[in-house]
């Protein structure tokens, strides 16, 4: 291991955080100390883990403070602790379930899952305790838009634009997009207002005319509408 000097230090005991090692020795770890406990002492409640984060299902307040105390213990048992401020127990208020509690909603793996209203088959609206993408995920993706700097590509095509971000895109598009993907628009938009402003970088007679450029980028999307994931789903300029 090397330390903040640059020296190495030969390590007896733990692994360094985010290496491979790391990942692989806490899932087996927790593989046994968590989900194979679980399975076993809480055969009543459902679970899903995925590294060190988990949600636990259970039937009512009682249960769940059940497992809570349970899983605490199972926890110190094993030289582990439940995060102070991320474990709590959240009510899934719906249509069916209108109780009131302080928390009735929680984020899972960039999902925030809280009641929101939708609409039946029968075109009735009601509410759903559902996921949909998360704030910090909307805020890590245009975080990651505006690094690219798309705008300061003016030695670019369309085309090259699309093969070097479009798989990114699609990407996003496959995993936050799976449920109520009209979440996703904040993410669109942003990438829209960047690809304008590279237009308006790329030719001189838009460099002051916003809305010409974004003109030209709606006539780029009618014409190219694979470019890009998101004109392929409608959200073109």
């Amino acid at each position: 291991m090397q330390d903040k000097n640059g020296c190495l230090v030969e390590r007896h005991r733990g692994t360094s955080q985010g290496g491979v090692a790391s990942r692989l020795l806490a899932n087996l770890f927790l593989h046994y100390a968590f989900d194979r406990w679980i399975t076993q002492n809480l055969r009543s409640v459902r679970f899903c883990r995925y590294a060190d984060d988990g949600v636990v299902h259970c039937k009512s307040l009682a249960q769940a403070q059940l497992a809570l105390r349970r899983i605490g213990e199972r926890f110190r048992q094993c030289g582990l602790e439940l995060h102070s401020e991320k474990t709590r127990i959240v009510y899934c208020k719906d249509s069916n379930r209108r109780k009131s509690y302080p928390a009735i909603k929680f984020t899972f793996l960039g999902y925030t899952f809280r009641p929101r209203k939708v609409r039946n088959k029968y075109g009735r609206m009601f509410v759903n305790f559902s996921p949909a993408v998360s704030c910090d995920a909307l805020h890590m993706m245009r975080q990651t838009i505006r690094n690219w700097h798309i705008q300061l590509k003016g030695d670019k095509e369309l085309g090259d634009l699309s093969s070097m971000y479009n798989p990114v895109l699609r990407g996003w598009s496959n995993y936050y997009g799976l449920f109520h993907g009209s979440a996703m628009t904040p993410v669109w938009k942003h990438m829209n207002f960047y690809l304008t402003r590279w237009l308006m970088r790329k030719y001189k007679h838009l460099s002051w005319h916003k809305t010409r450029a974004y003109k030209l980028l709606g006539k780029l999307a009618a014409s190219s509408p694979k470019a890009f994931a998101h004109w392929e789903m409608g959200f073109a300029p």
